[in-house]
């Protein structure tokens, strides 16, 4: 299914702040521009990012942009679509085996595998991501993983866990593959 032209999320809980995001297709692949501002354990950031996706949601580029008490930051990341990635031109072997970009500022960019993998009920899909932080552009591997539940109603859920954090919960997701709800992290407000 086709994407809106944008979509805007209400972070709260373990941030205070909003995301807005654009999208657009073109005859290489997608492309996904987005923007969040927040305040998260009383340290202010924004973050700007921009990221190209080919035809079958595999992420090639991410841009990012951070702005902190800590100054201005910027990172480039390019994939080569097989698992294999460059952070600001040079080798990142500990990132191989990620297809994903996952940005700790965005609930956007959860959709990425649930686009990608396109899951049945009671799947399960370990899906190591390229994780950037919000505060200082860090980049590092996440490991997680998602299994897709049964619910009644439109949309699908997934059972997400983060082992690294600690971290497990349910998201909920629109016919589009949109997150509408990333318990105690964003609500989908557009």
């Amino acid at each position: 299914m086709e994407l809106p032209a944008s979509a805007a999320w209400r972070h709260r809980e373990a941030r205070e702040g909003f995301e807005s995001v654009f999208f657009r297709t073109d005859g290489s692949g997608h492309r996904v521009a987005g923007h969040t501002a927040a305040v998260e354990d009383g340290d202010t950031w924004a973050v700007h990012y921009e990221l190209s996706l080919d035809e079958r949601w595999l992420t090639r580029t991410a841009h990012v942009w951070g702005w902190s008490t800590g100054g201005e930051r910027e990172v480039d990341i390019e994939g080569d679509g097989a698992g294999r990635w460059k952070v600001d031109g040079s080798a990142a072997p500990l990132l191989d085996g990620c297809l994903d970009v996952d940005l700790e500022s965005s609930a956007c960019t959860n959709m990425l595998p649930v686009r990608r993998l396109r899951m049945r009920v009671g799947q399960t899909y370990q899906a190591p991501a390229v994780y950037v932080r919000a505060l200082d552009l860090a980049v590092e591997r996440l490991e997680q993983d998602y299994t897709r539940v049964d619910v009644d109603g439109p949309g699908e859920q997934y059972d997400y866990r983060s082992p690294a954090f600690d971290f497990a919960c349910r998201l909920s997701y629109d016919a589009t593959g949109l997150v509408l709800e990333y318990p105690g992290i964003a609500t989908r407000v557009s």
